[in-house]
């Protein structure tokens, strides 16, 4: 059994995204030859409320390592509030004593935070240790080139100045990576675009997938719904997550679908009701709305209610175990592939999913029966799209199911499940230490 240490700042009871990646990947890498030690931070490090039940969804006999971090509270007076580097010395402190014991045969470093990831040269080259880089998102992306902190979401020079410092920091990092994994092929490859002389002894795609267990929980554990009333008579169509400014030609497009359809079968359309949670991937309340004023435009804010505050992992899946139908929403980015649909599909509800033509997500939801899948280009028309996206959101009433589980069409060992895709990701660590040990690398 070989032994991998791997480094995610974001780890349960934390309830960011970030914290499932590996909580989904490591309890599954012993059953293909490797140990895994998760470092990460203590939930006093994270900001905004816990989620004690994720715990519960972490076995007891997996091996999980807590650094401090310097308190938010301290470190914002500064204009310093990421995790990454609040965490930063900690980390480094305690993954320097865990490889200098010799124990390990591999770093693995997940992003996001992206401030870790600097970790890695460092620890490969002091201690002759490979090391696999992770992208949960681009490390460079829309940010600073097309949209930013500026009037009307445009770049800003913040933004840009964040963009060239990530540039600075990705080169630095992928040319000292042995392996490079990412939730989509487009996030690699364009990595290695702007890396060209990056030379990883093997890349793979990691879809983030699903974990059965996580449905089992909710089942075992039942929790009311407090955003709607599932036996109200109308339908109500459920979508979890950020909004993001490169998705908001999405939510139009869906929008102009409704008005469509509330024009054409308004007996169909006035039994929705489209509830968008979590629209700004912040937690303190008073966010500003993102998807209810482009609603009022196009006629149909009476049928949306949104909710901009993230709520947590366990009670975004009650929202869509509870729902009639699911709405998943992508961007204009082909690489973007949300987390989101994973646990969608788990749910067994009905889907309506709109996506960059290019986005990985979509060979997964056209193997998934209970999915509607439209497709877009680069470019996305809200007018073009209107007639498909009404047709489809008729046909999604029609499907509408009633709350709690519905149909289980996976099993532990699905090609989306976490099983499935911690046997790959084991396989990249093997090929990789492989390698590394017979010189290719070092």
């Amino acid at each position: 059994m070989r032994r991998v240490l791997l480094i995610s700042p974001h780890f349960p009871p934390d309830s960011s995204a970030a914290s499932h990646r590996v909580r989904l990947l490591a309890p599954h890498l012993p059953e293909w030859g490797w140990a895994p030690t998760v470092l990460t931070v203590v939930p006093e490090a994270y900001e905004g409320e816990l989620d004690p039940d994720l715990l519960a969804l972490v076995p007891p006999d997996l091996l999980v390592l807590r650094t401090g971090a310097w308190p938010a509270s301290t470190t914002r007076r500064f204009g310093i509030g990421d995790l990454g580097l609040r965490a930063m010395t900690a980390l480094s402190r305690e993954a320097h004593r865990q490889l200098s014991t010799g124990r390990f045969d591999l770093v693995f470093v997940t992003t996001y935070p992206v401030y870790p990831a600097l970790l890695g040269p460092g620890l490969r080259r002091r201690y002759r240790v490979p090391f696999v880089l992770d992208l949960q998102d681009p490390w460079v992306g829309a940010w600073g080139r097309d949209v930013g902190g500026g009037p009307g979401g445009r770049p800003d020079w913040r933004s840009r100045v964040s963009r060239l410092a990530a540039r600075w920091m990705e080169r630095r990092v992928v040319r000292a990576a042995d392996g490079l994994t990412a939730v989509s092929e487009r996030t690699y490859v364009d990595v290695l675009t702007r890396v060209p002389d990056a030379a990883p002894v093997v890349c793979a795609e990691l879809p983030l997938g699903f974990e059965v267990a996580d449905l089992d929980f909710l089942i075992r554990h039942p929790r009311a719904v407090r955003l709607f009333d599932p036996s109200d008579g109308n339908t109500h169509l459920v979508c979890v997550g950020t909004v993001l400014p490169t998705g908001l030609d999405v939510v139009r497009a869906l929008l102009a679908g409704v008005a469509r359809l509330r024009s054409g079968r308004p007996e169909v359309a006035n039994r929705l009701r489209l509830h968008f949670v979590g629209s700004s991937n912040q937690r303190l309340p008073g966010q500003r709305p993102r998807v209810t004023p482009l609603a009022e435009q196009f006629g149909v804010g009476d049928l949306v209610h949104e909710v901009p505050e993230r709520v947590d992992y366990l009670e975004a899946l009650n929202l869509q175990l509870q729902a009639g139908g699911l709405l998943l929403l992508g961007s204009r980015e082909p690489h973007y592939t949300p987390s989101k649909a994973y646990p969608a599909y788990l749910s067994g509800r009905p889907i309506l999913g709109l996506y960059h033509r290019e986005s990985s997500v979509v060979s997964f939801l056209r193997n998934c029966p209970s999915a509607d899948l439209i497709t877009f280009p680069d470019q996305v028309d809200p007018d073009a799209l209107a007639a498909p996206v009404a047709a489809a959101l008729e046909t999604l009433a029609r499907r509408a199911v009633s709350p709690g589980p519905g149909l289980r069409m996976v099993d532990a060992g699905a090609e989306w499940s976490s099983r499935a895709i911690a046997r790959r990701l084991a396989q990249v660590f093997t090929t990789v230490s492989g390698a590394f040990g017979s010189g290719g690398r070092e």
